[in-house]
């Protein structure tokens, strides 16, 4: 379905990036990986989900905290790739503490990261892909892009920030065939939220088992985590002619955390 198509997935070497990149390939897409740690590894784990398609995956190591590795990032993707025609904007940090105590150095980083880096991304992809007359631009949000939880301010604030921006870049490509849509996952088992089960555990003396059932019973009815496949299928199902017309959505796969 993806064929000829490539797909950058920022913050992909591991948990929910990693997921999605995994599925785009799987329907014949090209990916371009970015993250940090290990890549050898994902990089073979999306090869081999493309294997039927013969997908090229290639690697940029850009901090997306950084406009000017941000551009190296798409220089790259044009000159080995001929550019972008799915970005998924997934990178993304958390630091958990109340506003009067936030360091400001985490606040800024967090903004950067979860937010500022779109915007980079979106405005250097949308001209090539405004061209073509096709692109998908999908924005991992958050639950927390929709509701808030305390002690994640800057958290809540860069991902509710992203849905907006999410909602007028959809407007501007409106008559296009390029669309714009956030995906809004609740507690997904990721090394970021396995952090905060290991501290939630060592902070209320509880079993990993107990304090992961509080962690999603506290917020999510569903007492499930959401999987990184679930939401490459959600994915895979914005790229197709199916979602033409989903355009500009905050879509919620969150086992039912903001019907409450």
């Amino acid at each position: 379905m993806l064929n000829g198509k490539t797909a950058l997935v920022t913050g992909s070497t591991s948990g929910i990036g990693l997921g999605i990149a995994e599925k785009l390939a799987a329907q014949g897409a090209n990916i371009i990986l970015n993250g940090f740690g290990d890549v050898e590894a994902p990089k073979a784990s999306v090869a081999s989900a493309g294997q039927a398609h013969g997908v090229k995956v290639g690697y940029h190591g850009a901090d997306m905290s950084k406009p000017a590795e941000i551009e190296a990032l798409f220089a790259y993707a044009q000159a080995e790739f001929g550019g972008v025609d799915i970005l998924v904007n997934n990178a993304g940090i958390q630091h958990v503490s109340n506003v009067e105590n936030f360091p400001v150095e985490k606040w800024d980083a967090i903004i950067a990261i979860n937010l500022s880096s779109a915007f980079h991304t979106m405005r250097l992809a949308v001209p090539g892909m405004r061209a073509k007359n096709w692109g998908r631009i999908i924005n991992l949000a958050s639950a927390h892009g929709l509701v808030a939880s305390a002690g994640k301010s800057a958290y809540v604030a860069a991902k509710h920030g992203l849905v907006g921006l999410t909602k007028s870049v959809a407007l501007e490509t409106a008559t296009t065939g390029v669309t714009v849509n956030a995906i809004c996952p609740g507690w997904v088992l990721t090394p970021l939220v396995q952090k905060q089960i290991d501290a939630k555990a060592a902070n209320e003396g509880v079993s990993l088992a107990e304090a992961q059932k509080g962690l999603l019973g506290e917020k999510q009815p569903s007492l499930q985590f959401v999987t990184p496949g679930q939401l490459g299928d959600l994915a895979v199902f914005m790229c197709s002619p199916g979602a033409d017309n989903v355009r500009g959505v905050a879509w919620n796969v969150d086992g039912g955390w903001v019907a409450q």
